[in-house]
């Protein structure tokens, strides 16, 4: 599996940086600041790489708050997050505050997006 994220969003980076350190070997952190190789493996241009997080499994791309959900489940630390906000209502106010969250952040960081 493999998590495309912004290493270069102050935010982003800090979170995934909790999960690096459970050391998922099955996970692969793919920095999308400047990689074109991401843009190919998702199918994704730029802006969708930066506007949200994307998980590739298997030949599935997930993204937004359903790819957190697929990044906890493999994680056990965090597991109880994946029960919890994969319930039907629950996942619904959730991905509504990650797309919240995650347009501001995008915001924030669309400046990468002139390089």
């Amino acid at each position: 599996m493999k998590v495309y994220f912004n290493n270069s969003c102050k935010i982003c980076k800090t979170e995934i940086d909790l999960y690096k350190k459970e050391n998922i070997e099955e996970i692969d952190w793919i920095d999308i600041t400047n990689n074109n190789s991401a843009e190919l493996e998702t199918s994704k241009d730029k802006k969708q790489l930066l506007r949200r997080l994307h998980v590739k499994d298997g030949d599935k791309i997930i993204q937004g708050a359903a790819a957190f959900l697929v990044v906890w489940k493999k994680i056990p630390k965090y597991r109880i997050l994946y029960r919890i906000l994969k319930l039907p209502i629950i996942f619904n106010l959730f991905s509504l505050f990650y797309e919240v969250i995650a347009f501001f952040l995008y915001l924030k960081n669309k400046k990468q997006l002139k390089n």
